[in-house]
């Protein structure tokens, strides 16, 4: 079915793609790699591996990575991208962009999709791929299994990459259904294990404290810990003799109260909340990633970029 879609996008494999376009390259059975013009914007790990614990531990869960103009990976991830063996990588259960809680309740059973402990997402198929020269947007099914391997959420996550100019590097729309398909389930945990969040490079964490990750709020005097229903949160972090930036922007029509992990200077951040669905029924989630190089935008400028994602128009597409 993914060579069917990639074919519809009509750019499908390397070589193939016209100068200035998103394209879309599939490793089958392990991830697909969004291209701009040829190099690497984002790579999407879906496979699933039982062969060996190892495998298993590194295939538990879909995430996005994030990469540079100059292919250099800015998210974290056992995947093989990453120089760190298992027990060098801090927290490794945090990989990329990504989603889950570590205490979703089912049929009075708690389950921990964030941590994976006997459990696991699963990527079954794409429903949708599309490309050209000023976006790319895919659409993939995920299942988040019990410990029997039966689904209890059935997602359906749509990702959409507009096309910017520098130093913007990623400019990314992710929407998620969740629906519960089995009976009703809680989304539950703690700010620091649950939700849509971002995880940095482990050099980040592995680094002094000239990499090291540094928070900025929407205004002065915000304690994350204790203040709720932030708009948006953005990290910066360096690696190399490079430095990233990175806005979290959380839609107002998520579910409240909405609590921002944003303080680990290894580089993790994200928005949590607790809620119910319903046997049957689904929630719809919104959030928008910004990405760039280079040092911190000023507030003003993140606002902005905000009142756009919430009010619009329309993401301003710029030919790079």
């Amino acid at each position: 079915m993914v060579a069917g879609l990639l074919a519809a996008a009509i750019i499908c494999g390397p070589g193939v793609a016209r100068a200035e376009e998103f394209s879309w390259k599939d490793t089958k059975g392990q991830y697909l790699d969004l291209l701009f013009g040829g190099r690497k914007v984002t790579r999407y790990m879906y496979a699933y591996d039982t062969s060996t614990p190892q495998r298993v531990f590194e295939t538990y869960k879909p995430l996005h990575h994030v990469f540079d103009a100059g292919g250099n990976l800015l998210t974290n991830g056992p995947d093989g991208e990453n120089p760190y063996p298992k027990d060098k990588i801090r927290y490794p259960h945090h990989r990329g962009i990504f989603i889950g809680w570590n205490r979703l309740t089912f049929e009075g059973n708690q389950y921990d999709l964030w941590h994976m402990k006997d459990v696991q997402q699963v990527h079954r198929e794409f429903l949708e791929l599309s490309a050209g020269p000023t976006k790319a947007s895919s659409t993939a099914l995920i299942h988040w299994n019990d410990k029997e391997g039966k689904p209890i959420i059935a997602e359906k996550r749509r990702t959409t990459v507009y096309r910017q100019s520098s130093p913007t590097i990623l400019f990314m729309d992710f929407e998620t259904e969740l629906t519960a398909v089995r009976g009703d389930v809680l989304l539950n945990g703690d700010p620091e294990h649950a939700g849509f969040q971002y995880r940095a490079h482990n050099d980040v964490a592995a680094g002094g404290q000239d990499v090291k990750a540094k928070y900025l709020f929407h205004q002065d005097g915000i304690d994350p810990r204790k203040d709720q229903d932030l708009p948006w949160v953005a990290m910066s972090y360096g690696l190399g003799d490079r430095s990233y930036s990175v806005q979290h922007m959380n839609h107002p029509d998520n579910p409240k109260p909405a609590i921002y992990s944003a303080y680990r200077d290894y580089g993790r951040f994200g928005a949590f909340f607790k809620e119910t669905i319903k046997a049957g029924e689904t929630l719809k989630l919104s959030y928008r990633i910004w990405v760039g190089q280079g040092k911190m935008p000023e507030r003003e400028e993140l606002a902005k970029r905000y009142s756009v994602f919430v009010n619009g128009p329309e993401v301003n597409v710029s030919r790079r």
